[in-house]
């Protein structure tokens, strides 16, 4: 079941915990602080835990302690993403807590727009909304909430088991205290897909709840490149997802009774992107000899089934066929435009991935 209703606005000030892991990102400390302490509507408090930062990141981070609104935790010796952010979110003490990168930030309003929909649906356990990519320049936000969407936890996986993609970025999500320290934090059996588990498992216990039309947070964009991301990146992605699933119906019980079903869903969805990056990078000719048939045989390894799909027999005529000539590089930056562009403008709008 879905609902959507107009938003409402807060009642009380609740309490916002936001963990804020640093490693050498000392100097988008400032900003990022900034857009946690200037929220309106809610009591926050800043938890900087600074990973045995070299570039002096801890220097920054107790100047802006001053606040004593803002602790800091100090590593000595690097412990990894995951494992700072859980030391954060297990120390945290609100009643909604929130993980923001040092070089993300909250928009205006973000967590009293957020907290307003948890605190009119007890039984939603995190908020998302659509968070905005910058580099250098944020944009101007949309600040007005046009409406709220609330899923049941089982029509949110249905959504997205389907489909096996992450609808969500991290820096935007508000969670109900309760949730995050019954889930314990993030899984380091999937280092590069923990958030998908995450919130796929908080979906397995309560509702889930977006705030539409507006921009909750910005995520800075570091230039990384596309073209490695899309091709051999994704042979992680896809590996990492497929396991992500795996856990969440071996280990969620009945908690995920009523879809397990979707695992076969997920598991062809999957299969499929796979398939269609194989068939891609043939149609392209942009990619190494050997990537199309590591990726089709990844397809084959997650679902058997692959082997008789349309989309396989596709591969195999691009196999038979051999490289094509290369395209124009404008071609395939159109080609890639375009999908980005619907996909994105599908996500904006309704929350999910396609």
């Amino acid at each position: 079941m879905v609902t959507r209703e107009r938003p409402r606005p807060l009642r009380r000030r609740p309490t916002v915990s936001v963990v804020v892991p640093c490693y050498n990102y000392g100097r988008y400390l400032p900003a990022c602080v900034q857009s946690i302490l200037t929220q309106e509507g809610v009591d926050v408090d800043v938890l900087i835990v600074d990973d045995a930062s070299p570039d002096g990141s801890v220097e920054v981070a107790r100047t802006i302690a001053a606040d004593p609104r803002v602790q800091v935790i100090e590593h000595v010796v690097n412990q990894g993403h995951l494992a700072t952010y859980n030391e954060g979110l297990a120390k945290a003490t609100g009643d909604y807590l929130v993980l923001l990168s040092a070089d993300d930030l909250l928009t205006p309003g973000s967590l009293a727009r957020a907290t307003a929909l948890l605190e009119a649906h007890p039984e939603v356990g995190f908020v998302y909304g659509f968070s905005a990519a910058f580099n250098d320049r944020t944009p101007t936000p949309r600040t007005r909430a046009t409406s709220w969407t609330i899923w049941t936890g089982a029509q949110w996986l249905r959504e997205n088991c389907g489909r096996a993609t992450n609808p969500v970025s991290t820096p935007e999500v508000v969670m109900r205290a309760s949730v995050m320290h019954d889930l314990k934090g993030y899984d380091s059996r999937v280092p590069h897909a923990a958030d998908f588990l995450l919130w796929l498992r908080a979906a397995a216990r309560a509702h889930v709840g977006r705030v539409n039309g507006v921009d909750q947070a910005f995520y800075r964009v570091h230039g990384a490149n596309m073209h490695v991301q899309e091709y051999g990146g994704m042979i992680r992605d896809i590996t990492e997802r497929h396991t992500v699933f795996e856990i969440l119906f071996a280990e969620e019980g009945d908690r995920v009774e009523p879809v397990r079903h979707l695992h076969t869903a997920a598991r062809a969805a999957l299969a499929r992107t796979a398939l269609s990056l194989a068939c891609r990078a043939y149609e392209f000719n942009d990619s190494g000899d050997e990537l199309p048939e590591r990726l089709a045989a990844l397809a084959e390894s997650i679902d058997a089934e692959a082997r008789g799909s349309r989309l396989w027999r596709r591969y195999e005529r691009n196999v038979r066929r051999g490289r094509r000539p290369e395209r124009p590089p404008w071609l395939r930056r159109l080609a890639d435009r375009v999908d980005r562009r619907v996909r994105w403008g599908w996500w904006r709008w309704r929350g999910i991935r396609v």
